[in-house]
């Protein structure tokens, strides 16, 4: 039967009309015939303890319990086991803590209980673009603030937009840039309203904001474990925060926002936090080695304190490069915006990966082609 168009736009709101979704990396269905290295996510697997963890929790190692006993009953809505335990990990008490389905659902939570129509969000810019689509949403007014050629923080510039939450991904998307502390400090001292710390990737980094919590109540702070820990695919963030602020988030969020066996991974993964540790470790001598290859092939490459790198040839577009890559199936990250055309984002994949992904582009370089521009 032939589908009826839909007639009826005016029940959608104009702000998301206007807008356009987010666009994640290609996820390929066939994933082991890809050297998947686009998406910033762990070449490692997780901690033998979560996997051990989610067996027991389906009631797969022999237990008492029927097998699956636990998923026919709601979860916990505040997540407390993983609350109490991050707090124990970081230092923090639990109702500085809350958990989200991914560090995505705590920014939407942001959004959902600070920003009214024509409220201003303002980060240095380029970033994660998921910031503009979540604005967008909300009817926000985004403040795009460049970032420097040195990637100093822009400190004056985010003050005077007097913005409600002003965001600084740190390291930054997509070039893995890392704002000091000390520079940190000083926004969360001049800002007027919330500064939210994105620390999706500071395991891959040297230094973090978590100071900043006991000093200034109009912190927030968001961590990952889908990056360092190996679980993008199971979707877990941890918000830390003032508790009253954090009390006005649960107030917005999904009633059981998280599911029971990413609770138990969760939970399970920060046990093991030594696990993480050493995979860190191998990926940033793993992210040097690629940094030192790409460079030594002609690319710009950025200082980067993240699990992914970016090379650049100033003003030549590297969409064919990214071509060239998907045919032989090696997934990189390309962004068709202008002022990033003349970029691939690489993820850290494991030594053998980033061996053969060095090859192809020595491939790609030794072939003739037309001088391309971006």
């Amino acid at each position: 039967m032939q589908q009826q168009p839909f007639s009826r736009f005016a029940v959608v709101r104009p702000a998301v009309r206007r807008m356009h979704g987010y666009v994640p990396g290609e996820q390929p269905r066939e994933l082991d015939r890809y050297i998947k290295i686009n998406s910033n996510e762990n070449p490692y697997p997780p901690s033998p303890h979560v996997m051990r963890a989610l067996q027991q929790a389906v009631g797969d190692d022999s237990s008492r319990a029927a097998p699956g006993q636990q998923l026919r009953i709601y979860p916990s809505p505040s997540a407390e086991d993983v609350r109490r335990k991050a707090a124990e990990v970081y230092g923090l008490e639990p109702d500085q803590v809350l958990v989200g389905n991914g560090s995505d659902d705590l920014l939407t939570m942001l959004m959902r209980t600070c920003i009214d129509p024509g409220d201003r969000v303002a980060y240095p810019v380029p970033t994660y673009s998921l910031y503009d689509i979540l604005v967008a949403m909300q009817d926000g007014r985004a403040v795009h603030v460049p970032w420097p050629e040195d990637f100093s923080l822009p400190l004056q510039a985010l003050v005077e937009s007097r913005a409600k939450l002003v965001f600084v991904a740190n390291p930054n998307a997509p070039f893995g840039n890392f704002t000091p502390v000390e520079q940190l400090e000083e926004l969360a001292r001049q800002t007027p309203g919330l500064l939210v710390v994105d620390e999706a990737y500071v395991d891959f980094a040297h230094h973090t904001a978590l100071p900043l919590l006991a000093r200034y109540p109009q912190v927030v702070i968001l961590r990952t474990l889908s990056k360092s820990f190996s679980l993008a695919g199971l979707r877990i963030g941890l918000a830390f925060g003032h508790p009253e602020l954090l009390g006005e988030l649960m107030k917005v969020k999904d009633s059981y926002n998280m599911n029971r066996l990413s609770m138990v991974a969760a939970v399970a993964a920060l046990e093991d936090y030594g696990w993480m540790r050493a995979n860190v470790a191998k990926v940033r001598a793993t992210r040097a080695r690629l940094s030192a290859a790409l460079h030594d092939l002609g690319y710009d490459v950025s200082p980067s304190q993240a699990n992914f790198v970016v090379a650049r040839r100033r003003g030549v577009s590297q969409q064919p490069l990214y071509e060239w890559l998907k045919a032989r199936r090696i997934l990189v990250r390309y962004f068709s915006e202008p002022e990033l055309s003349d970029c691939v984002r690489i993820s850290v994949g494991s030594d053998e990966e980033i061996d053969q992904l060095l090859a192809a582009v020595r491939q790609f370089l030794a072939q003739p082609r037309p001088r391309e521009t971006a």
